[in-house]
């Protein structure tokens, strides 16, 4: 990354894939950022990772972590709350300002529970004590990766159907809406004071606009988007 507080871990890719990593799976493109002032612990937890086909980068402190720090890659902070200038607290903190969510996994020393249950409060996903178990801990981070690859997932379905939402014209949206309240085609056409060969027009151009095969299926994508509750209790 061209920080010299930086230890930057090589790109994962497929030809440079450690043995058994597979390809195709969302968590896996997503980085591992770690934040630990211990040189000897943020070898170990990159090596760790590495050899089971994750990506990750480290950093000596919490201001080298800002400076190079790119969410839409990070999926997933592994964050010492002990260090030098701006500690593991300070830097949740800010993340939390800005807005920023990523999981947050935090080292904290035997006996310092109060700080852990204060980093889970400020969003932490989870805390390991030091010395932790290796395998447990790629566990651990692989869990969070999982469920912010999900997270991230979601979100983009959801504005995947709101884009395909506000393709529709005015009068989409109204058979749409009627369509989604349970209303048939002739009801419809009553409503709306058009004939009933102009209600399955525009019922097609719905159809395909929105990208779906069925009325349950329309109904998922308004799901996704929030909007189903509201169109339901305007027309029932």
């Amino acid at each position: 990354m061209g920080n010299s507080n930086a230890d930057v871990i090589p790109a994962y890719t497929r030809e440079n894939a450690p043995q058994g990593a597979a390809s195709g799976n969302a968590s896996r493109d997503l980085l591992v950022a770690v934040v630990d002032d211990d040189e000897s612990i943020r070898f170990l937890v990159v090596t760790l990772l590495e050899r089971d086909g994750l990506r990750a980068v480290a950093f000596s402190s919490a201001e080298a972590f800002l400076e190079e720090f790119r969410p839409e890659s990070v999926g997933c902070l592994v964050l010492d709350l002990h260090l030098p200038g701006l500690n593991g607290l300070e830097l949740q903190e800010i993340l939390m300002r800005r807005g920023i969510k990523v999981p947050v996994i935090v080292f904290t020393a035997q006996g310092s529970i109060p700080k852990a249950v204060a980093a889970l409060k400020k969003g932490a996903v989870d805390f390991v004590e030091k010395p932790f178990d290796n395998k447990d801990l790629v566990r651990r981070i692989r869990d969070s990766l999982a469920s912010e690859s999900k997270r991230r997932e979601q979100s983009d379905a959801c504005h995947s159907a709101t884009s395909r939402l506000a393709s529709m014209t005015p009068r989409e949206r109204e058979v749409m809406d009627r369509i989604l309240a349970g209303r048939l085609n002739k009801h419809i056409a009553e409503e709306l004071g058009i004939c009933i060969k102009t209600v399955e027009f525009h019922r097609s151009k719905i159809m395909q606009k929105a990208g779906v095969h069925s009325v349950a299926e329309l109904v998922q994508l308004t799901l996704a988007t929030g909007a189903t509750r509201t169109l339901l209790g305007a027309h029932a």
